[in-house]
C-alpha cells in the first residue's frame, strides 16, 4: 500500500519517526518527526475544511494524499501540514515537531534566537523556519520536488502517545479528540 493511501489517524501515527528533507538553495536540512496532529475535515471542528469550508486558503486540501498544505498563523509563523485524505475529502496532518539531523548549522542561521538545539524544531512554526519552509511550498507535492520523506527510525505502538490537539480552544467537543500523537520521552516534542 502507498504510504499516502493510509486513513489519516494511521498516518499521523506513521510518519512518526520517518525523516522529512528539505533541498533549497542554502543546502539540505531534515529531521525525524516527532509529533504530528490529525484534522479530519468536514466533521472535524478543528480543521480548516469543517464542513467542507473552501476558500483560497483551504483548497489545497481537496488534493490527493502527499500534498503539502502550507498556511501563515498568527500573521507570522508557516505552518508545514501533508494532506492526507482521498481526493475531496480534506484531510491533514500537521507536522508539530522534529528532531534535526542534517543542517543544523543552517537552522541555526534561520533560528537565531533558538537557544538550543532544542528550541530549533519544538513547535510547528518553529520547525518550518529552521526548514525553510514557505507558503510557496503551498500545493506541491511531496517526494516529487525538494521535499520528501524517507525511512527514519522505527517506533511501536507502546513509545507513541496520544492526546488532545494544541491551540484549537475555539473548536468545541473536537478540543478533546486524542489526535496528536508524538513519540514517548523524545526532547523535541513541543510539550
Amino acid at each position: 500500500m502507498n504510504l499516502w493511501e493510509l486513513p489519516t489517524l494511521d498516518l499521523a501515527k506513521e510518519i512518526l519517526g520517518m525523516k522529512l528533507i528539505h533541498v533549497d538553495d542554502k543546502g539540505t536540512t531534515s529531521g525525524y518527526i516527532v509529533e504530528t496532529e490529525a484534522y479530519l475535515g468536514p466533521e472535524d471542528r478543528a480543521a480548516h475544511s469543517f464542513n467542507n469550508r473552501r476558500t483560497a486558503r483551504t483548497e489545497v486540501m481537496y488534493d490527493e494524499a502527499g500534498t503539502i498544505y502550507t498556511y501563515f498563523i498568527y500573521g507570522m509563523h508557516v505552518c508545514f501540514n501533508i494532506v492526507s485524505g482521498p481526493v475531496n475529502k480534506p484531510e491533514a496532518i500537521l507536522i508539530r515537531a522534529l528532531q534535526p539531523i542534517e543542517g543544523i548549522e543552517e537552522m541555526k542561521e534561520r533560528r537565531v534566537r533558538a537557544k538550543t538545539e532544542i528550541q530549533l524544531t519544538n513547535g510547528p512554526g518553529k520547525l518550518s523556519k529552521a526548514m525553510g519552509f514557505t507558503l510557496s511550498d503551498n500545493g506541491k507535492k511531496m517526494n516529487e520536488e525538494n521535499i520528501r520523506i524517507e525511512e527514519g527510525m522505527r517506533f511501536g505502538p507502546n513509545e507513541i502517545s496520544s492526546g488532545p490537539r494544541i491551540g484549537i480552544q475555539y473548536a468545541a467537543e473536537a478540543v478533546h479528540y486524542p489526535y496528536r500523537f508524538w513519540i514517548k520521552n523524545n526532547p523535541y516534542v513541543s510539550r
